[in-house]
């Protein structure tokens, strides 16, 4: 998001040479600059000891594919700490193990992905409500289940770092 009003005093802001940085939105009241913001949001490939991968059906994202598990990083929260949680609410599994993926910026919705992958045994899940079904998928089918691959697509960046750290082991 691109600042316009100061989030303080709701005065128009004005662009302002900020150093390396060029032109910030910057608001003569408060002294303040106002940098651009964005989201940010955690996706988790979670593998279990056979090699089979958690993945989630979500109507409202999807009728044709399905995804890992994911969400935004709340106030106050590391992205390890949010991975964690969102795998615990959405299936109802706690992570044994997690390990940091990468990052991918997903332009569409301008939000920062940060990629994990997330080792559990397996289970049954339990559900959230905003989880329609999930089921575990064997590594060597999950790109018939996935969003084809496209700039920007956090689920197939980690699934590829899977490949690469995995693949021969």
């Amino acid at each position: 998001m691109r600042y316009q009003y100061c989030p303080q005093c709701g005065r128009k802001l004005i662009p302002k040479p900020a150093g390396d940085d060029g032109l910030v939105p910057y608001c003569e009241a408060c002294s303040k600059f106002w940098f651009d913001s964005f989201g940010s949001c955690v996706i988790i490939m979670v593998v279990n000891e056979r090699n089979e991968v958690a993945m989630l059906r979500q109507h409202y994202m999807s009728d044709e594919y399905m995804n890992f598990i994911s969400g935004y990083i709340t106030v106050g929260e590391t992205a390890e700490e949010a991975a964690r949680r969102e795998v615990r609410e959405e299936i109802g599994i706690d992570l044994e193990e997690l390990e940091y993926s990468g990052t991918w910026w997903f332009g569409e919705q301008e939000l920062l992905m940060h990629g994990y992958i997330g080792r559990a045994q397996s289970q049954d899940f339990v559900l959230s409500k905003e989880v329609d079904a999930a089921q575990w998928i064997p590594l060597e089918e999950l790109r018939d289940y996935m969003y084809p691959d496209s700039p920007g697509n956090a689920q197939y960046g980690t699934y590829r770092v899977f490949l690469e750290r995995y693949s021969s082991k």
